[in-house]
């Protein structure tokens, strides 16, 4: 099908009543995002051209490098020992459900074989193989949904005009076709989700860059679910989602929480939830970043993500080479260790019937509630929830903790010995 024919099609699916969208999910896409909720724990995979410099994702802009000079890191790129398996199994490992994966960063290069540019890893570098192919292959086999990071902003195509507030120092002439710019992006996640298989879905980053410009994202979002009307549309603008998109996600931040900067005015919705985070402070390899999380402080991570109803994508960074890692993978293998134990309490649960309180969080699944204590505490007061508590065991040997319910709440003392420093969970018999 031709791609005009396509947009044609996409647009069928959306009408067009004046001042009004009219996205209605399939029943396809209602399904996956119980999925994704259920799943509740992902891999975020940061990797380009730019894991040769060992600097981070935004070395190009950070450097102030132009196109010519940011042109040569492809030549050094060449990462032949890269192994999708092994990837894969170290997600699954952790205790992953899904992984996400950059196609494309804000410097442009295409980590697929598009025939849309010639800046890509199959035409621009020695290495040539498509690696968003082999490791789609890969999760297919071993059942583990694979999701397209993609970036809206770009500091290489020509046609990016007017730029944003980044990409200055490119050296590309003060002038584009903005038109042809999004119909480029468009012709990207075609070949996206029509020749690697089965997508979890697409998740966007960028258009903070050019906060005004018409993005035509429902053009965009029509034609995702016009090719895989169960692909799950997010995007990372750190506003209110807009129609179209199917999850929500929060940078460095549990949902309805700012601290890092990055949430900027977006409210909780009602859609799937997910909290990003980084293991070190970087999202692409920097070599220099020594200030690994502890596995203990990313399970409590994770835990206050599920306690706030939301998943926890968790990002590694390649280094040039295709290999995790030394230090990513021990954490990982450490908290898959705990998910093997706890996982019942993350897996398919949702928020609890609890607000986030100072000790903690509290997840449920059906008539399950667990009340995670991630501060050591001994005393625990849990806020009344309209139900009588026959019973609170700790989850790890069953062992009952004495309590006493009354109109001000759930008094709960746990024996000191009974601790976990990383979470003590209890389980609530209702």
């Amino acid at each position: 099908m031709k791609f005009a024919a396509i947009i044609a099609l996409a647009l069928a699916g959306y009408s067009q009543s004046p001042g009004q969208s009219a996205y209605v999910p399939s029943a396809d896409n209602l399904r996956n995002r119980e999925w994704f909720r259920d799943a509740s724990f992902g891999m975020f995979i940061h990797w380009g051209v730019y894991s040769v410099l060992g600097q981070g994702e935004w070395v190009m802009q950070q450097k102030m490098m132009d196109k010519e000079t940011y042109g040569r890191v492809a030549s050094f790129f060449n990462p032949t020992a890269f192994d999708p398996q092994a990837w894969v199994s170290l997600a699954k490992a952790a205790g992953m459900k899904y992984i996400t994966i950059t196609s494309r960063h804000h410097d442009g290069f295409s980590m697929f074989d598009t025939k849309q540019s010639d800046w890509s890893i199959v035409k621009a570098t020695p290495y040539k193989k498509d690696v968003l192919k082999l490791l789609a292959e890969e999760c297919q086999r071993e059942g583990i949904k694979l999701f397209f990071y993609y970036s809206h902003l770009d500091w290489w195509n020509v046609d990016y005009y007017p730029r944003g507030w980044t990409g200055q120092y490119s050296g590309r002439p003060d002038s584009g076709n903005w038109q042809r710019y999004l119909s480029f992006v468009d012709a990207q996640l075609t070949e996206l989700l029509t020749n690697y298989g089965p997508v979890g879905g697409i998740w966007f980053d960028g258009i903070w860059d050019r906060k005004e410009a018409d993005w035509e994202l429902q053009k965009t979002y029509a034609l995702i679910h016009s090719l895989q009307s169960g692909a799950l549309v997010g995007n990372n603008h750190h506003l209110p989602p807009k129609e179209g998109e199917d999850f929500q996600m929060f940078e460095k931040d549990l949902p309805g929480q700012n601290l890092g900067g990055f949430s900027g005015s977006a409210t909780v919705s009602s859609l799937p939830l997910e909290t990003c985070e980084t293991m070190n402070n970087s999202w692409g390899f920097n070599i220099t970043d020594k200030k690994f999380k502890t596995a203990r402080e990313l399970i409590q991570m994770l835990v206050r993500a599920a306690g706030h109803n939301g998943n926890f994508l968790l990002n590694v960074g390649p280094m040039p080479n295709g290999e995790i890692q030394p230090e990513f993978v021990a954490t990982l293998k450490e908290i898959g260790g705990w998910m093997s134990k706890y996982g019942e309490t993350i897996y398919g649960t949702r928020g609890g019937p609890v607000p986030a309180r100072s000790w903690g969080v509290t997840t449920q699944k059906g008539e399950k509630v667990f009340a995670h204590d991630l501060s050591g505490e001994t005393h625990l007061l849990i806020p009344n929830f309209d139900k009588q508590v026959r019973r609170i065991s700790i989850l790890n040997d069953g062992t009952s903790v004495k309590f006493e319910q009354n109109d001000i709440g759930i008094a709960v003392q746990i024996p000191e010995q009974k601790i976990d420093p990383t979470d003590t969970i209890l389980e609530l018999s209702l």
